[in-house]
């Protein structure tokens, strides 16, 4: 399936712990570039989220948040070293006696002292596991909305190809009487001019004349090129960039068309096709 550069997903997952919520917004880049924006807490995963995306998407610059809110539970328990406390204490009744004063220790500054309280670690294998699946349906949602961007992306191509195909045909049905029109028209002009060319001469002439305005060969080209960019269209996947080649060939074709052209139909045909092609190529570049 064709799938768009351009997407935006929303992944929001209430655990046990606080709340988990991936952004993933995409847009277009020639390559793959994903930027994470995460706590630092789970700064250390940035890694194999990379690669979780290397492995499912091939082109898009993604700016990826993570934003969490944990409740008081996550946060874990605080404890008092009661050894510590104690030791303390002492400390300070010894302190009391050598200085003679007798002072109430300072509660305050005692829960200061480093190491004093302790906080019981929270279950980060569970919180890691938690953000890492809400980071995996976030790429799925976004991979659905790609690809529903993708098959519209899709169909409007199919239709500018369609349209180059009937040009294309047009100007198959009217070089038959171009070239017997221009014929005629070189012919009148020698005739006009008195000019007496012998007949071998003048077959040249025409067979000069005939090479030159022939686009036979642009026209199977573009045909070929049509065939190829709905072979591609129909196989899917990461095509954005042998699309956006064959858009290049396509105009080289088109350029010619219109440089030969000595009828105003043609010219027509010639300027309708670039017109396609560059509504075509402003699709391409949205394409994974």
């Amino acid at each position: 399936m064709v799938r768009s550069m351009t997407a935006f997903a929303r992944q929001q997952v209430a655990t046990e712990w606080g709340n988990v919520t991936w952004e993933i917004k995409s847009v277009n880049q020639r390559f793959l570039e994903p930027n994470f924006r995460m706590p630092e807490t789970f700064r250390h995963m940035e890694f194999s989220l990379r690669e979780v995306l290397r492995k499912q998407l091939s082109r898009g610059k993604l700016d990826c948040t993570l934003r969490v809110e944990m409740n008081s539970k996550s946060a874990g328990k605080i404890k008092l070293d009661q050894e510590m406390a104690q030791q303390l204490l002492t400390a300070h009744e010894e302190l009391q006696v050598l200085a003679q004063d007798n002072q109430s220790p300072d509660l305050t500054q005692l829960l200061r002292w480093p190491g004093i309280l302790q906080q019981e670690e929270a279950d980060t294998d569970t919180m890691e596991q938690d953000v890492r699946n809400a980071f995996d349906d976030a790429v799925k949602q976004l991979i659905t909305v790609r690809e529903r961007e993708g098959s519209a992306l899709a169909e409007m191509i199919e239709q500018r190809l369609s349209g180059i195909s009937v040009e294309v045909d047009k100007v198959s049905e009217q070089m038959p009487q171009v070239m017997q029109w221009q014929r005629d028209k070189l012919l009148t002009r020698f005739k006009e001019a008195e000019v007496e060319l012998d007949p071998e001469r003048r077959e040249q002439e025409l067979v000069f004349l005939a090479q030159k305005l022939d686009v036979a060969e642009e026209l199977d080209r573009l045909k070929t090129h049509v065939i190829e960019a709905q072979r591609m269209l129909k196989k899917g996947g990461p095509i954005g960039r042998r699309l956006d080649f064959l858009m290049q060939e396509f105009n080289r074709e088109a350029n010619t068309l219109g440089s030969k052209s000595i009828n105003a139909d043609i010219t027509s045909s010639a300027v309708e096709i670039k017109v396609l092609i560059e509504q075509m190529r402003e699709q391409v570049q949205n394409m994974e």
